[in-house]
């Protein structure tokens, strides 16, 4: 995003805030995004206003840490009068009063339209034909009502006005957000792409011992073991983990999956859960549930759009049986997991039926090659043959 709408206050001056604590919500082209605060403080007063359009970076308030003093108000400029110039003496044209031009001959009357005629210009009528403008609404300021084709000019200007200021639907901004970010990622990052085939019978077998005595709400999704095994691999693998500026390269300590969420309406979003990899399974699954939930109502927050490391997006249990992505930047990878299939697998000597995905990694070429990039599958295929490990 470039710019946000602040369209709603959650504190107000004088209020104590702390890390973590949602102070406002501004619109952006992909839904509401709550912003947060990084550090603790006493809010001394609100810079923006609501409806305000603000770039990214704007400040939005001013927090004081305890004890601090509030900055002393700048002091106003000195107003300087300037003395007024003495009025000139008037010349003896401006004082002698102007002619009285003629009087002009009187225009003879026009007669008025016939009962149930229309008068028009040819140019007129061609040009509201032209945009499908029907000439009994417009009024006529012509000789006797005769409608001009400066008449027929100011419904099409009026027309055109009003389509430029009507505001595009939330999906057009969105498809914008995201023709923007992807088209970055194709100008300035060289993708590398490495796919692998992974048995998914161990994960599948476990996963239905798992959810045997759970309730429907509760029950664990083969999404959960994806996200666990991608962050998993991606903290064994620092390569991948971390987010690409103008300095270069900065890998991250923590591991913030981000998740491909379709939204009902059509576009996409791909939130963060934070410090992936110290969640337990359950814990990963809610947080699932919870990032799909706030990012189809819009409400997600700031850090959980732009903090993330690492994006993986898993098609479903059913559609193509392979994805390439693209790399939503600054990260510098992206896991893209097929639907799974059922296909024949070479087991020993024998050849059996398995479930089986195809799992691709899209890497950024500035910091890493094929050999990391196989690395991590084979990081990602071993957690996925050994689930309870997840």
């Amino acid at each position: 995003m470039e710019a946000g709408t602040l369209v709603e206050w959650l504190i107000e001056p004088g209020d104590t805030v702390k890390r973590g604590d949602v102070i406002a919500v501004v619109e952006t082209q992909k839904g509401a995004i709550e912003i947060e605060i990084f550090q603790t403080g006493t809010v001394h007063h609100l810079e923006a206003e609501l409806g305000q359009k603000l770039p990214v970076g704007a400040p939005l308030a001013m927090i004081l840490d305890e004890g601090e003093k509030a900055p002393a108000a700048p002091k106003p400029a000195p107003v300087v009068v300037e003395p007024k110039a003495a009025p000139a003496p008037p010349s003896e044209e401006a004082a002698a009063p102007p002619p009285v031009p003629p009087a002009a001959p009187p225009r003879p009357a026009t007669p008025a339209l016939p009962s149930g005629g229309l008068a028009a210009s040819p140019a007129a009528r061609h040009r509201a034909a032209e945009h499908g403008i029907d000439l009994t609404t417009v009024k006529g300021s012509g000789p006797g009502g005769v409608i001009q084709l400066g008449d027929v000019e100011r419904i099409v200007g009026t027309t055109s006005e009003v389509a430029a200021a009507k505001p595009s639907s939330p999906m057009a901004e969105m498809r914008k957000a995201i023709a923007a970010a992807m088209s970055r990622a194709n100008r300035d990052i060289p993708h590398l792409y490495v796919s692998q085939t992974i048995d998914l019978k161990p994960a599948t077998e476990w996963l239905e011992k798992a959810n045997r005595d759970r309730e429907p709400a509760n029950r664990l999704l083969i999404g959960a073991l994806f996200v666990r095994a991608g962050a998993f691999a991606a903290a064994k693998v620092p390569v991948v983990n971390g987010q690409y500026h103008d300095d270069g390269f900065q890998p991250s300590k923590t591991v913030n999956a981000g998740m491909a969420v379709a939204l009902r309406g059509g576009g996409l979003v791909a939130p963060a859960i934070m410090d992936t990899e110290t969640l337990t399974l359950d814990e990963t699954m809610a947080a699932m549930r919870d990032l799909v939930t706030r990012a189809r109502a819009g409400r997600l927050r700031g850090s959980e759009m732009s903090m993330g490391t690492i994006t993986i997006s898993a098609l479903g249990e059913t559609g193509a049986e392979a994805m390439t992505g693209v790399i939503f930047p600054p990260q510098v990878a992206l896991v893209g997991i097929g639907a799974p299939k059922r296909r024949p697998w070479v087991v020993g000597d024998a050849v059996v039926p398995r479930q089986t995905v195809t799992v691709t990694l899209s890497l950024d070429h500035r910091v890493g090659d094929g050999r990391q990039a196989a690395r991590f599958l084979t990081e990602f295929e071993n957690l996925m043959q050994t689930p309870e490990a997840l």
